[in-house]
């Protein structure tokens, strides 16, 4: 099965690389575009700055160019915060996707959107980019859409609780995630 999986706000940072080493041990093919031309910060300012420099429109550009030689393949979509977002916008629009795999972020995209991949999303509770509204609204919306839902909370953890050189790192919740989301990579 191939992979997808989209960085975070931060850029491709070892932490996403280790991300694709561990599908990749499970027997995935793993893809990682760089989103970001390279660059990478250890802050979160920084990063926002390049999100917003480069502009959401762009941004998608950029992933739908890197996964349309991959296209036939019936590509799994994962990403790691903002790279959720991306992977969320573009599993809604690919009718071949075989499932998508939140790390701590969303998208809005739903409302119109068909499908009836599966879905695991993975956000620390509480999150301030993931708040309980918003993700009680998310799940609705995918729901109405037709994805088969399971939603994971992790309580205490920080937002980016996966990356352990950033202050949000939490070894548990990371270590419980993983097991959890290879499970369902396994599944897929």
């Amino acid at each position: 099965m191939t992979i997808v999986l989209f960085h975070s706000m931060y850029g491709p940072r070892p932490a996403v690389h280790a991300a694709a080493e561990r599908m990749r041990t499970t027997g995935h093919e793993v893809l990682v575009p760089d989103l970001y031309d390279g660059r990478t910060t250890d802050l979160a300012e920084e990063g926002l700055r390049i999100r917003d420099e480069i502009g959401s429109d762009e941004l998608l550009r950029r992933a739908v160019a890197a996964v349309a030689p991959h296209s036939g393949k019936g590509l799994v979509y994962a990403g790691l915060s903002l790279g959720g977002s991306v992977a969320q916008n573009l599993a809604l629009g690919d009718d071949r996707a075989r499932g998508l795999l939140l790390l701590h972020g969303t998208s809005d995209m739903a409302d119109d959107a068909a499908t009836d991949i599966p879905v695991q999303l993975h956000v620390a509770d509480p999150d301030p980019y993931e708040t309980e509204d918003w993700l009680n609204a998310w799940y609705l919306r995918m729901r109405r859409a037709g994805a088969d839902v399971e939603v994971h909370r992790y309580r205490g953890a920080g937002h980016l609780y996966t990356d352990p050189e950033l202050p949000d790192y939490d070894a548990q919740a990371a270590e419980r995630t993983w097991a959890v989301a290879l499970d369902f990579l396994r599944d897929l």
